[in-house]
């Protein structure tokens, strides 16, 4: 299956809340076990972004307006999810997707959010743009671009 094919490339929610983001250290000794726990489907699609260093898949909720579960595991000893795989992973993130996604990083910059990571396109997404910020009430959200 082609990523272009995969559930995260061609997926829309109903609103703007995209999906849940959650580590773990095994993307292949996890995935069915959280399929059959939230009663979602896996498409089989597993998507290494190497400019991220991590491993990512998605499931997707039988319900439409429900946003998607990503598992993410580190492809890499210095991922920036490696320290947190080894300590049990868990959730990681909130994504959201914006219009613009300048114009929503100088929204996180006025309300003084830390911008943890740039934009850049991302494999999982159709290299569409992402960034990374962290707020003042410690949230880490992921902005992609639609």
């Amino acid at each position: 299956m082609q990523i272009k094919d995969s559930i995260a490339a061609t997926w829309a929610p109903q609103g703007n809340f995209h999906h849940i983001g959650f580590v773990v250290s095994s993307i292949d000794k996890t995935v069915k076990g959280m399929a059959t726990s939230l009663d979602a489907r896996w498409d089989g699609v597993i998507v290494h972004d190497p400019t991220q260093k991590v491993r990512v898949t998605f499931l997707e909720s039988g319900n439409r307006g429900d946003p998607l579960f990503e598992l993410i595991e580190p492809a890499a000893e210095d991922s920036p999810v490696h320290l947190a795989a080894e300590r049990g992973g868990g959730v990681h993130h909130v994504c959201y997707l914006v219009d613009c996604l300048d114009a929503q990083l100088e929204r996180c910059r006025s309300q003084r959010a830390l911008l943890v990571r740039r934009s850049t396109p991302a494999a999982a997404f159709g290299g569409r743009r992402i960034a990374w910020v962290y707020t003042r009430n410690k949230l880490l959200i992921e902005y992609l671009e639609r």
